[in-house]
């Protein structure tokens, strides 16, 4: 019954801890400007280096294609199938058979096919292309259910996406201020975004990047409450305990009479 007592007692007071203000839960808040929210600023990922590239090659003649590609096996698993991409060099380069050397980096996908063509034009009969990120891959931490690193297997991620992934923000994660880190030509960018207003989907940084590292800061009462509530669990507890101890003396005592 000890136990019991103190598991009870416990939960009513982390369910009294978690009460709060509902409106810093919302996203989105206030008026929408749908005019103004309606367009989209979505720029495509720029290919850098230690990306890994799917490139698939088509054209009229399939057994003139087929050197081009890498064979895979349907069975390979994602690690396998990772390993079966081109992975771009410290140089920006990636080495595709038949063509040599080629300079992918600071290329967007759409870029690379562009360049593809002219390398093609005199190899194939209309050559087209099916080009991915084999490792779009965004890393979560804070105040969410399940921070960690997530890839996706397509390269127009938002922060929603990324967040959905990672089971949303927990109840004291700080939705007004998220911080994404982004790696861009050997620096650091660093962008905020607000949950709560409308207007986070002008943001040029709602739309990620490969290799984006958000982060969830926790809202201040959360580190006051984490530590009162463990202090009350505690206290409350040893008071349990101590009673527990007392009733079972006071037992034993009557039955010795």
């Amino acid at each position: 019954m000890r136990l019991s007592y103190t598991g009870l007692i416990a939960l009513l007071v982390l369910i009294l801890a978690s009460c709060g203000n509902p409106k810093e839960l919302r996203y989105f808040q206030g008026n929408f400007d749908t005019a103004k929210l309606s367009s989209i600023n979505y720029k495509e990922p720029v290919i850098q280096t230690g990306d890994i590239l799917n490139i698939t090659v088509y054209s009229d003649d399939v057994a003139a294609t087929a050197p081009y590609n890498m064979l895979s096996s349907p069975s390979a698993t994602t690690q396998q199938n990772t390993m079966m991409g081109y992975e771009v060099d410290k140089a920006g380069y990636i080495q595709m058979a038949g063509l040599g050397p080629l300079k992918v980096s600071d290329s967007t996908i759409q870029q690379l096919q562009l360049e593809l063509d002219r390398k093609f034009e005199k190899l194939l009969i209309h050559p087209y292309y099916n080009i991915r990120f084999l490792n779009f891959k965004v890393t979560i931490l804070g105040d969410v259910t399940k921070p960690g690193t997530y890839t996706f297997p397509v390269q127009k991620v938002s922060i929603m996406d990324a967040l959905g992934m990672a089971g949303d923000l927990t109840i004291y994660g700080k939705r007004d201020n998220i911080l994404v880190v982004r790696e861009k030509d050997g620096k650091r960018e660093f962008g905020r975004l607000n949950l709560k207003s409308p207007d986070i989907f002008q943001s040029e940084w709602f739309y990620l990047q490969q290799n984006d590292m958000v982060y969830v800061d926790m809202l201040d009462k959360k580190a006051i409450t984490t530590d009162q509530t463990t202090r009350w669990i505690g206290i409350t507890t040893a008071i349990l305990s101590t009673a527990s101890i007392i009733t079972t003396l006071i037992i034993t005592l009557s039955n010795h009479k």
